[in-house]
């Protein structure tokens, strides 16, 4: 079993200094934690991978493909291999779990 501790996992991502930290990686997916600040840009390109997006905190709108909608706590998002898909609007820091399948290149 693997367990982990999203403030543990916020500590580590912030400590590295990056928007995005990966913390696992299996055959068939990987998981990270994705943060973008109130007023940040979203600088995503198309994945070569299936993604859910699961909102932990924050608030935001998400645009997929010509769609858009409205995302808080507990929002879940399925965007389609090689779609392009932004962020957008953030009002409140963003704090996402991200699901890639197959893993994240």
């Amino acid at each position: 079993m693997k367990a982990f501790r999203l403030d543990e996992l916020e500590a580590e991502r912030a400590a590295n200094e990056g928007a995005y930290l990966q913390f696992l990686r299996e055959r068939n997916m990987s998981v990270g934690l994705y943060a973008l600040n109130a007023g940040e840009h979203d600088p995503q390109k198309p994945h070569n991978q299936d993604e859910v997006y699961f909102v932990v905190s924050g608030r935001a709108s998400i645009t997929v493909g010509l769609e858009t909608t409205e995302v808080a706590r507990g929002s879940v998002v399925y965007v389609p291999a090689g779609v392009a898909h932004k962020f957008h609007h953030i009002s409140e820091d963003l704090r996402v779990l991200v699901v890639f399948s197959p893993p994240e290149s």
